[in-house]
């Protein structure tokens, strides 16, 4: 199974060369990728340094030159550091470009709290047209890359080390109906599918895949429900889209249950994994909280 960092970082070195209209920016994140590509293409390949603010204020500076700009690094670097540039360089100046981070939630669990972003996509949330990808595959990655490259809007593409077992076609707005039940609906969102499915096994429910959240599939919701029950499992902070759900749903009594990060800080370091189990997001505490939701 290919790495989903270094997919992205491939797929972007491609986009750069066969496009005169893109560029990429990194700050320093990644370089390991990139150096060989720099070298050639010094004008619209471009390492910043650990200038994160920057970072983001150049990409909105060659977007409004007329360049499709693709930049990258750690979502709290990214997203949470440099929101205020994210804001006024893309929102307020109304172009188009396309956002890439990595680390995840808690990807990079030995770098502390400073390197660990399960708010970002609800600080994406609060800015309008923004398409957000949470691609839960390698091969998923460079689809959603590739059609955010060749779009003109605004694109954030939430890369993470976990991934399922299997990739899925990447739709923008369309979730993907992996199961059929009466009981509830489960949203699965990007690299928590696996243990969703593991989770789900014998019960009654409905899995709808998601890799890109917003715009969130409301009408692929609606038909999916048997009964108005809804469980969001988001490898980011929890009921992040809880609200898009309860828009979904306004006309209906519905119970809706979000599981994902919980807000409490976790101040051992441990593994990705062993963060993943303490928030309830491995199958076990996936089926325990479907469990106590259905009953």
């Amino acid at each position: 199974m290919s790495d989903t960092r270094v997919t992205f970082a491939r797929t972007a070195v491609e986009l750069v060369e066969s496009r005169a209209d893109t560029a990429l920016l990194y700050a320093e994140i990644s370089g390991q990728y990139f150096a060989e590509a720099e070298h050639r293409l010094p004008d619209r390949i471009v390492n910043v340094g650990i200038r994160e603010q920057l970072l983001v204020s150049a990409a909105a500076g060659m977007a409004l030159a007329g360049l499709r700009p693709i930049a990258h690094t750690f979502a709290s670097f990214l997203v949470e550091r440099a929101f205020e540039q994210v804001k006024l360089g893309f929102n307020h100046q109304d172009v188009g470009g396309v956002l890439v981070s990595s680390g995840g939630s808690y990807d990079i669990s030995a770098g502390g709290r400073t390197h660990q972003a399960p708010g970002d996509v609800a600080l994406m949330d609060t800015l309008p047209d923004w398409r957000i990808h949470v691609p839960g595959h390698a091969d998923e990655v460079a689809d959603a890359l590739r059609q955010a490259v060749a779009g003109s809007g605004r694109d954030y593409i939430r890369v993470t080390e976990a991934q399922n077992s299997r990739a899925h076609p990447v739709r923008p707005g369309a979730f993907l109906p992996i199961r059929h039940g009466s009981r509830a609906t489960v949203v699965a969102v990007g690299p928590v599918l696996d243990p969703v499915l593991e989770a789900t096994a014998g019960l009654d429910v409905s899995v709808l895949y998601a890799s890109t959240v917003r715009p969130f599939d409301r009408a692929g919701l609606r038909r999916s429900l048997d009964a108005p029950d809804v469980v969001l499992v988001e490898p980011y902070l929890a009921g992040t889209s809880t609200r898009v759900v309860s828009e979904a749903l306004t006309d209906l009594p519905h119970r809706v249950l979000a599981l994902g990060v919980g807000r409490t800080e976790l101040r051992r370091y441990g593994t990705p994994s062993e963060h993943q189990a303490a928030h309830g997001l491995d199958a076990a505490g996936i089926r325990r909280s479907l469990e106590g939701f259905l009953s």
